[in-house]
């Protein structure tokens, strides 16, 4: 007996390389989320306002990507799967545009927003300026937090982003030939 005819279900999602893709996407989304929060909590490396924008690709792509797997498995219609796909290939490929846009502001290639990167000229109310500029730590775009072999968190995003481009094109093809 082998394994093939003793379990069909692993079978049938190692043989899947569709689910295989979604699964992918939606571990790495869920690694770079945990990776996110763990910079943000434990090692106190706040984001900026581009930073909590690049996780919103993520925030969709878990969930999506986990259904998709799900789907997939269970034998969905190609176009159900060629729809989910495209957008997380639309929604990566924002995000990797995202990463490169605030990558570029770290190093000066472009003015920022100015909501981050721009002059503080808002202050509220006049009383008890200090005090309010005590409890606000502001998180500039433009100034890089932590660099590791000389590429920001931003140009880790665009990377990651990237490669889960990459799979969803792939997921999008194999669920196109599908039969």
């Amino acid at each position: 007996m082998t394994l093939a005819t003793a379990n069909p279900s692993q079978r049938g999602i190692a043989d899947n390389p569709v689910c295989l893709a979604a699964l992918a996407i939606a571990v790495i989304a869920a690694a770079t989320l945990a990776g996110a929060w763990f910079f943000q909590l434990v090692l106190d490396i706040r984001p900026c306002p581009l930073c909590l924008e690049q996780r919103y690709a993520y925030y969709l792509a878990m969930p999506l990507a986990a259904f998709l797997a799900y789907f997939a498995a269970q034998g969905a219609p190609r176009h159900v799967l060629m729809a989910g796909f495209a957008i997380l290939l639309v929604a990566t490929l924002a995000n990797t545009w995202l990463g490169g846009y605030h990558a570029g502001v770290e190093w000066q290639f472009w003015p920022g927003p100015t909501d981050c990167s721009g002059p503080l000229v808002d202050f509220g109310k006049a009383g008890n300026l200090l005090e309010q500029l005590d409890k606000v730590k502001v998180v500039r775009c433009d100034e890089v937090q932590w660099r590791f072999l000389g590429l920001s968190l931003a140009g880790y995003n665009v990377l990651i982003s990237l490669a889960m481009a990459a799979i969803a094109l792939f997921g999008f093809v194999r669920a196109a030939k599908k039969a």
